[in-house]
C-alpha cells in the first residue's frame, strides 16, 4: 500500500463568480520512504496539490488517503491529530520573529501538549540534526536564509512526522545554499526514513534528490515516472519546457538553424568514450555541438548535448543509430524547447 494515495483529485475555486479549476482529476501514488518531486511552472497547480495532501485545501472531488486513512472521513479533531504526522516547510520560512530559534522549534510541541522540559530536549536534538545547535538562542532576524530554512526543517520534524511536505522550500535561496538544504533533506530521508514530497518549479532540484517525479501543467498530471527516465526521455511538452526552457544557450550563433537537432544523454558506460570524435571520423563530416552540460540526476553525473546534424536524411538516420548503438539516449528536439 502506498503511504500517500491521491485519487481523481479535482480542486475548483470560485473567483468573482467564476469557477477556476486548479487541479483536474489528478491521481498519484507515493511510496513510503520516497523523495517524490512534483514540478510545474508557476500557476500549474502544484502548491494546491501539496496543500491538498494534508487537507489544508479540501478537494472539490476525489480522495486523499494517508497510511490507508481517507482524510475526508475524519472529524476536525481527528484531522488535526493526523496532521501531526505530516510536517511542512515553505519558501518563506514562516518563523516566529519574536521567538528565538529554540522556542521556534519547541512551538509545535507545546501546541501538542508536550511538557516544556521535554520539548526543549527534543528541540535541541533537532537543531543538532540540522547543524544549528549553536544558534539555539539566536533570533530569526540574525540568521541567513539557509539557516532560517534549517530552523523551519527542524520545527517541521518536531512531532516526528512520517511525511514532510516541501513547498518551494529552496526557491528563495542562492544555488550554494540550495545545494546544502537539498543535501540535508536527503540525509533526513535516509536517516529518519521520512517520506518527502518536494514541490518546485526547478528541474535541478528534482534531478538532484528526487527518486520519482510528477509533472503538473495547467492543473493536469501530464507525466510521471522515475527521475532518470523522465530526464532521458521527456514525453510531454511541459517536461521538455522544464528541462530546456529557461536555460542559457552556449551557441555563438543567434539562431540554431540546423535542419535537424538531437539531444543525447551520456550514461556511465558512454561517459568516457570519445563518442562525438568517433562519429565525425566514421562519417567524415562535421557535427555542430549547440549545447553541452552536466547534471546531477539521482546522485549520478549525467552529461547531455544538443547536436546539429549535417544535411541528408539518410546520413542523419545513420548517425542517430550509431549513437544509440554506442549506448546513448537520443531524442529529437526543436527550437521551441530552447
Amino acid at each position: 500500500m502506498s503511504e500517500i494515495e491521491i485519487r481523481n483529485l479535482t480542486k475548483r475555486f470560485e473567483v468573482k463568480g467564476n469557477s477556476v479549476t486548479a487541479l483536474n482529476n489528478v491521481s498519484l501514488n507515493i511510496e513510503k520512504g520516497d523523495i517524490y518531486g512534483i514540478i510545474g511552472m508557476s500557476g500549474a497547480g502544484k502548491s494546491t496539490l501539496v496543500r491538498s495532501i494534508n487537507f489544508l485545501e479540501k478537494p472539490t472531488e476525489g480522495t486523499i488517503i494517508i497510511d490507508g486513512t481517507d482524510l475526508s472521513s475524519l472529524s476536525e479533531k481527528e484531522l488535526r491529530e493526523k496532521r501531526r504526522g505530516i510536517g511542512m516547510i515553505f519558501q518563506g520560512f514562516n518563523l516566529l520573529e519574536q521567538k528565538n530559534v529554540l522556542d521556534n522549534v519547541c512551538f509545535p510541541l507545546e501546541i501538542a501538549g508536550i511538557k516544556r522540559r521535554d520539548a526543549r530536549v527534543r528541540a535541541k536534538e533537532l537543531l543538532d540534526t540540522v547543524g544549528l545547535a549553536e544558534k539555539a538562542k539566536v533570533y530569526p532576524s540574525q540568521l541567513s536564509g539557509g539557516q532560517k530554512q534549517r530552523v523551519a526543517i527542524a520545527r517541521a520534524l518536531a512531532t516526528n512526522p512520517g511525511i514532510l511536505l516541501c513547498d518551494e522550500a529552496t526557491s528563495a535561496l542562492d544555488p550554494q545554499t540550495t545545494e546544502s538544504i537539498l543535501s540535508l533533506l536527503k540525509e533526513i530521508n535516509e536517516k529518519l526514513e521520512i517520506t518527502i514530497v518536494v514541490i518546485t518549479h526547478q528541474m535541478s532540484v528534482v534531478t538532484s534528490i528526487c527518486k520519482n517525479v510528477a509533472i503538473i501543467d495547467n492543473g493536469i498530471l501530464v507525466e510521471e515516472g522515475d527521475v532518470a527516465s523522465v530526464f532521458e526521455h521527456p514525453g510531454s511538452d511541459a517536461a521538455k519546457e522544464l528541462l530546456f526552457g529557461n536555460r542559457p544557450v552556449y551557441s555563438p550563433v543567434e539562431h540554431l538553424n540546423e535542419a535537424r537537432k538531437i539531444r543525447i544523454i551520456f550514461n556511465e558506460n558512454s561517459a568516457y568514450e570519445p563518442v562525438i570524435a568517433n562519429l565525425i571520423l566514421k562519417y567524415r563530416t562535421a557535427v555542430n555541438i549547440l549545447k553541452a552540460d552536466t547534471r546531477n540526476v539521482g546522485g549520478k553525473a549525467r552529461g547531455e548535448m544538443v547536436l546539429g546534424l549535417p544535411d541528408g536524411e539518410e546520413l542523419q538516420n545513420d548517425m542517430i543509430e550509431s549513437l544509440k548503438k554506442s549506448g546513448l539516449s537520443v531524442m529529437e528536439v526543436n527550437e521551441d524547447v530552447y
